[in-house]
């Protein structure tokens, strides 16, 4: 049996889930970001506990077979860009669709209609948003955050930024180190 829960994108998450399952005596197989497969079925008493359990960290167990596959993609999405050393090799639409089992279109056209934008554009915010890490880390340079993220060339990468978050990657690096310096004058 399968469970699928809504807003479970970092590993803290997983530790909650975890501890959860355990305080309810649910036995799990698989444990990974949105998706529980447990060892066994459960109780409507211990998903009802569950339930309200994780409300209480802002997780939700979802139900519906919609809400299922768009935590799904949004999962596969954030695992992919923020937790892979690597990108997939094949082109993203492809690999989605290959991890859920459903064709692409079928998957894009569901999450659009849910939530608002394409597949791409969360794609893309979610790379801008690890470009910012990247960026703040200070440990790869401009030239191997794109090679890193896939992107056709530096200049792709700046101006998808920009498109995004209105500053060039270099002020927006300016504003990291002119930040640290007014916190360090304090």
């Amino acid at each position: 049996m399968k469970l699928y829960i809504k807003y479970m994108v970092s590993l803290r998450c997983k530790m909650v889930v975890k501890d959860e399952l355990h305080k309810l005596g649910i036995h799990y197989v698989i444990l990974d970001l949105g998706m529980v497969e447990l060892l066994q079925d459960i109780t409507d008493e211990q998903r009802s506990l569950l339930k309200i359990n994780l409300l209480r960290y802002g997780l939700e167990l979802l139900e519906d077979q919609r809400s299922i596959l768009i935590e799904r993609i949004k999962n596969i999405i954030t695992e992919m860009v923020h937790y892979s050393e690597e990108l997939p090799d094949t082109n993203y639409s492809e690999y989605i669709s290959k991890k859920i089992g459903h064709d692409y279109t079928y998957l894009s056209n569901i999450f659009s209609e849910v939530k608002g934008i394409t597949i791409q554009q969360f794609i893309i915010m979610h790379k801008i948003e690890r470009v910012k890490e990247l960026l703040l880390y200070d440990e790869l340079n401009l030239t191997e955050i794109s090679y890193k993220l896939h992107y056709s060339s530096v200049a792709h990468l700046s101006n998808q930024f920009k498109k995004i978050t209105g500053l060039s990657p270099s002020f927006y690096k300016k504003l990291k180190q002119k930040r640290e310096q007014n916190l360090e004058n304090l």
